[in-house]
């Protein structure tokens, strides 16, 4: 049996975690959020390869696809991994640059996504709708 404390005594407090525990969480913090812009970066150039796949001569529109699943999923880890709502702005922002860029003509008159292309305007429709879920579902979630 163990020895109960005193009704009027008060609960010992917790253990102070060590110095060094604030340092590399806040690294851990910084790292998750560079891997949410990296891959950022990276789903949306993987979203233009896939913008004009074709089978039998139709698009079928996978970047439309790749675009809704990868945004929701980097949304979640920018939050899980930073462990502030505002990150979800990290990965969104790169990815938004990324379709911009790919928008705009070239010196060269060349374009990666085009208006004629209705997978283009899909991906850039399905991209944008999946950050904007997601940030408003932080929005409306009580603070932890």
């Amino acid at each position: 049996m163990t020895p109960e404390a005193p009704s009027g005594a008060q609960p010992p407090e917790p253990e102070k975690p060590p110095a060094y525990a604030a340092a590399v969480d806040l690294a851990l913090r910084v790292v998750g959020g560079v891997l949410a812009v990296v891959a950022a970066l990276l789903t949306a150039v993987l979203e233009l390869l896939f913008a004009t796949v074709r089978v039998g001569g139709h698009l079928i529109g996978v970047s439309a696809l790749i675009a809704l699943v990868a945004n929701l999923a980097l949304s979640w880890f920018a939050y899980r991994a930073v462990g502030k709502r505002w990150a979800v702005a990290l990965p969104a922002l790169t990815w938004f640059a990324i379709m911009v860029v790919a928008a705009g003509r070239t010196d060269e008159g060349d374009l990666l996504l085009t208006g004629d292309n209705w997978v283009g305007l899909a991906t850039i429709v399905t991209g944008s709708m999946a950050f904007a879920i997601m940030g408003f579902r932080l929005i409306l979630s009580p603070a932890r």
